[in-house]
């Protein structure tokens, strides 16, 4: 098993630990059991469990980051990318909260070293953003000013929606079907978009 593939083995380990018994009640030595590798091994990779955590987080944020470069490089316009950018990263955060049980206790206590280690996948995602703005507004589809700032403000709108999205607070009731026309008008309209062509 090459270096890499046995860091991901590692991790991927970790990741169902932490998501089983939280990470608090996971250990090193726990994590090189459950992967069938030896402590010497685990710690050739990480020094202490907190940097197994960042491993986590970072592999579940490259997760992430390869799903909306997939939506990013589709072959549709630019307003109808940007709707499904918002959706997919939405959808997938949720997933990734579900999909990890009692990490998700974690995820948001520790905000604060998730947005550490969530900093370039922030990064990514703005700067796709400003892509798709920026063909927009020179396919004259997109009536902006300054496609960095809008950029930015996107991003930082949809984190903000992510946990109320997550709890179901958001769009009660409503599924993405009839959601996605709602959300349509207020992002066209703010991109002097009034709707779809």
């Amino acid at each position: 098993m090459s270096i890499s593939k046995t860091r991901q083995k590692l991790v991927e380990v970790a990741r169902q630990l932490f998501a089983k018994k939280g990470v608090a009640n996971t250990t090193m030595n726990d994590i090189a059991v459950a992967s069938g590798k030896g402590r010497r091994t685990l710690y050739t990779y990480f020094n202490r469990k907190e940097d197994v955590y960042y491993a986590v987080i970072e592999s579940e944020l490259e997760r992430l980051s390869d799903k909306l470069d997939e939506v990013a490089s589709k072959n549709i316009p630019p307003q109808e990318k940007i709707i499904e950018l918002i959706y997919t990263h939405l959808s997938l955060i949720k997933e990734t909260v579900v999909r990890n049980g009692n990490l998700r206790a974690e995820f948001f206590r520790n905000i604060w070293m998730v947005e550490k280690v969530r900093k370039n996948f922030d990064e990514d995602e703005i700067e796709l953003f400003r892509k798709v703005y920026a063909d927009g507004k020179a396919d004259g589809e997109f009536d902006i000013d300054n496609v960095e700032l809008v950029a930015d403000i996107t991003h930082y709108c949809i984190k903000g929606l992510e946990v109320p999205f997550i709890y179901g607070r958001l769009g009660h009731g409503m599924t993405e079907e009839t959601s996605k026309p709602l959300v349509a008008k207020v992002v066209y309209g703010a991109l002097g978009k009034m709707s779809a062509k």
